[in-house]
């Protein structure tokens, strides 16, 4: 390496670095946006006013609005798997990690990650009429979490933790109901209310499709 590329190397990864950054800080921003106004009010001319960035700044990351919401869809999906599916899917196999996986998504609700609620619930509200890539995307990603539902109360019925006469796709399907109806209830009257009942809600069913040889859940 000439002493000219040497000098340039660290210069360029500096600028990376902060580019990274920019781009983080802008995402970040957008799905807090998203999740409490709509991914339509997620636009270039909207986030340089918030972040006081200059338009074109933006314009080096993004290249249009429908690029920016599709970025915004991908940053919420990363940060769901870090707050929800990584805690939950942490418990070994069995209904222990069912609870797990549902506790985490009321503790990411609770905890306002993101700050109107669930990202998904709203953004799946917002675009459920409206074809094109951006739904697509979002649709994609409230189906994984479904699947890894089902997926897990599949696994807890071969292990012996759920009775064999349950449907598993049903029992998921009802623990998603009433995962989105505390987010609902929370985002109407924010109170905790919504999640105490919900709580008790995945509790009972629980506990009602586990066999006697299932671990006890958990607080």
């Amino acid at each position: 390496m000439s002493a000219e590329m040497a000098l340039q190397a660290p210069t360029t990864d500096k600028r990376r670095i902060r580019g990274d950054r920019t781009r983080q800080a802008i995402l970040s921003r957008a799905g807090q946006l998203a999740s409490a106004e709509g991914l339509e009010e997620v636009s270039l001319q909207r986030l340089a006013g918030d972040l006081g960035i200059s338009k074109s700044g933006l314009f080096a990351h993004f290249g249009s609005k429908e690029e920016l919401q599709l970025a915004t869809v991908e940053e919420a999906a990363r940060v769901f798997a870090q707050e929800v599916l990584k805690p939950g899917l942490s418990v070994p196999r069995g209904i222990g990690r069912l609870w797990a996986m549902c506790n985490a998504h009321l503790s990411y609700q609770e905890r306002k990650v993101f700050a109107g609620g669930c990202f998904f619930e709203a953004a799946s509200v917002e675009f459920d009429s409206r074809p094109g890539p951006v739904r697509d995307s979002v649709v994609e990603k409230v189906r994984y979490w479904s699947d890894s539902l089902a997926r897990a109360a599949r696994e807890a019925q071969a292990a012996g933790e759920v009775k064999p006469d349950v449907d598993p796709e049903q029992l998921a399907w009802e623990l998603g109901s009433m995962l989105s109806a505390a987010n609902r209830g929370h985002v109407i009257d924010g109170g905790v209310q919504a999640f105490d009942r919900a709580r008790r809600a995945i509790r009972d069913r629980l506990q009602r499709v586990a066999t006697s040889s299932a671990a006890p859940l958990g607080a």
